[in-house]
Parts: structure tokens; sequence; C-alpha cells
């Protein structure tokens, strides 16, 4: 059994590098898809927007399908989705057949999102210890790989059609052969259930609400970096272009360091603390970044806001996934899509934001956001025992709950 469980964490790296490998090969190929197609980038940011709403989509859906059919079905058909929906952006020649590729290309990634952390949490629940934030560690690894490939297949000439389909081919076989090593987990739309617990299962709990709306600001102001850091430093401090690049080279690099580190943490220390002092971290860096007018002074604070934030999201997924390990994947689903809508929003609000102020006093809200999760982090420990597991084990895993015990188990 030890060994079986090795091999479903591993599968789950594969899955969540594949998917953050596959996001990044369309994220670096945006410059070159718009100049094919013809669209301003007004016209981009609109599409984008379907995107969105694709993933939104897939979220919502993919978790109580994932629940009710099981992650071996589930989180194979997501990885096939998002992996071989990678080739349409490639062969869109005009805008609307770009806003349909967009479509199920983001339905696609929110399926394999959701159905991917719902097995997280099970391999978590399984070992008894915290590894939620390794595996989105892979993600942010799987986007720096992407860049490194895109960067020699562009400078080669390859065209986004060739490169996107080889990498929707190879990516849909490996969504396929890795599907054995993942963990049988019983489903939930058996007859065997008692009417009560279809009743739990059509209304999600009030705490999981909240745990979504943490994510929807934690995530706002995480997409606010992915968007603002490097204008931050081009706009506010002049810094040149170059320089102004490793704002957010610091706040990615600082995110994916953390959430290598961020399990052992959460272990010695539990999920509370990760979420409490990460935010109050992650605010004292944006504000030094915002306040600062020093260069230097500027990417350490983004830095910092990146380390703070990395443990803290990973950590409201877990605790959603946990509380009611039979319906996982719902739970998970309303998190991750609050999340996913506040870092579509975190960008937009700020760019909203700049007409009335200036953008270093705008990140001021972002800060406050920290502080809110920083202030609400309790929400992680209930009392009742649903707090994703925490310990300082050994690296081996402990013997795993049998499945049929999975909704009762040991954390009830």
């Amino acid at each position: 059994m030890a060994r079986s469980l090795r091999l479903a964490r591993w599968a789950t790296f594969l899955y969540f590098g594949l998917n953050g490998f596959v996001m990044g090969m369309w994220v670096v190929h945006i410059p070159v898809i718009e100049n094919r197609v013809g669209v301003s980038h007004a016209g981009l940011g609109w599409l984008l927007l379907l995107l969105g709403a694709g993933a939104f989509a897939g979220m919502q859906l993919a978790g109580p399908l994932t629940d009710r059919l099981g992650l071996r079905i589930a989180v194979p058909a997501g990885a096939v989705l998002c992996s071989a929906s990678l080739a349409l952006p490639g062969l869109a020649t005009g805008a609307a057949a770009l806003g349909g590729a967009l479509v199920v290309f983001g339905f696609g990634n929110g399926c394999l999102d959701v159905a991917m952390n719902a097995h997280a949490v099970h391999v978590e629940r399984a070992y008894r210890r915290p590894v939620m934030s390794a595996f989105h560690a892979v993600f942010s690894i799987g986007g720096v790989l992407a860049a490194l490939v895109c960067a020699r297949t562009l400078s080669r000439g390859l065209p986004p059609e060739v490169t996107l389909g080889v990498v929707a081919a190879l990516g849909t076989a490996a969504g396929l052969l890795a599907a054995p090593a993942l963990l049988r987990t019983a489903r939930s739309g058996g007859v065997t259930k008692s009417a009560e617990g279809r009743r739990r299962r059509s209304r999600t709990p009030a705490r999981t609400w909240a745990l979504a709306v943490l994510a929807l600001i934690l995530m706002l102001a995480e997409g606010v970096a992915n968007d603002w850091s490097t204008l931050h430093l081009r706009d506010s401090l002049d810094a040149p272009a170059a320089t102004a690049a490793l704002a957010y080279g610091a706040f990615a690099t600082a995110m994916t360091a953390g959430r290598l580190l961020a399990d052992r943490v959460a272990g010695r220390f539990g999920a509370v603390a990760v979420l409490r002092y990460g935010s109050a971290v992650a605010a004292a860096g944006l504000g030094t970044a915002a306040l600062s007018p020093w260069t230097a002074a500027a990417l350490a604070g983004w830095g910092l806001f990146g380390l703070g934030l990395s443990g803290c999201v990973p950590q409201l997924f877990s605790a959603a996934g946990h509380a009611e390990p039979e319906n996982a994947a719902t739970n998970v689903s309303r998190v991750a899509g609050l999340g996913y809508l506040g870092m579509l929003a975190g960008p937009a609000l700020i760019g909203a934001l700049t007409h009335l102020a200036p953008l270093n006093l705008v990140l001021l809200l972002p800060v406050a956001l920290c502080v809110v999760g920083a202030a609400a982090a309790g929400i992680l420990h209930t009392g009742t025992g649903t707090e994703a597991p925490t310990g300082s084990g050994p690296d081996a895993p402990r013997e795993p709950a049998p499945p049929e015990r999975s909704a009762a188990g040991d954390r009830s």
C-alpha cells in the first residue's frame, strides 16, 4: 500500500506539472497568436475573458462529476481535455475561432484543475501530513519549463500550430499513461448513500464558502503581481525595462521556493500559522514595494510578497477538501472557482483604480486584503477535526485509511 501511495503522489506531481506546462505554453505563445489572428490588445483582453469563463464553468461542472465518477476517471479525462484543446488556439485564424478555442481550452483547464486538486487532497489525507503546497510548486515549475521550451522553439521559427500540436499530443499521452497510478476512491453516486448524505451533497457548507471568499481575496492579490509588478517598477520608480522585469521574476521565484518549503512549515506549525503569518509577510512585502522609493527595496518587497502568499491558497484548497472527503472535489471547485475569479478581477480592478490614484497607492488595496487574510486565518482551525493533516511525521507515508472509511475517517 505504501508503494501505491507513493506512485499516486508522483502521478499527482505529473498532473500538476502537466497543467502548468500546458498553460505556460499558451501564455508564451500569446503575442505570436495575437499577431497572426490580427486582434488588438483590447480585443485580446476580451478574448482572454472567454478563457476565464470557460475555466470557471469547467471547475463548477468538474467538482460534482469528480465526486460522482471517481478520480481515476475525472483526472485523466481533465488532463486529456486540457492537453488536447491546447492545439486549438494554434489553429485559429480569426478572432471568432480563437474565442471558441479559448472557451474549450479554459474549460479543459478548469476540469483538470479541480480534479487534480481533489486527488491531491486524498493523497494528503492518506499521507496524514501536509503535501499540498509541493504540488502547487510543481505547477509553477511546469510554467518555467514551458517558457524555456518556447524560447527555443520560437527562436527556431517553429509555427505555434506545430509546437502546440506536439505538446497537445504528448500531454494527452502522459495524462492517460499516469492514470493507473491514481488512488482508487469510492464514488459518491452509489445507491448506498443515505438520504441525509444526498442532502449534504446538494448544498455547500458555509465554511467552504468562507474559504472560497478567502481564496478570492488572496488570489486577487496574487493576480495583481502577474500584471502590475513590472509596470510598478517602470512607472512608479522609473526603473529600466530590464530591471523592471525582475519584479515579477522575484515574485514568481519566491513563490515557487516558498511552496516547496510550505508543507514542512505546515507540518511543524500548522496550516493556521502558514495562512496567518504568510498573509502578514505578503502584506509587509507588498507594502514595502509600494511605498519604497528605492528599486532594490521594491524588488525585495515583491519577493517577500510571493514568499508570503506561496503557502496560503494551498491551505485553503486542502481545508475545503478535508472537511468532507466524500465531496472533496465539489468543495474544492467552489474554492478554486471564486479564487480564479479573484485572480482575473485583480489586475482589472487595479487598472480601473489607477484612474483615481497613483499605482503605488492603489497597490495598498491588495495589502489590505492580505491583512484580512491574516486576520481570518483561524477559520482553518474549527475544533471539529476537519483541519488539514498536520504533524512532522517521517518522510515515509503512514498506512492510509481504507476508502470506505473516508467519509467518517480518522479526522471526523
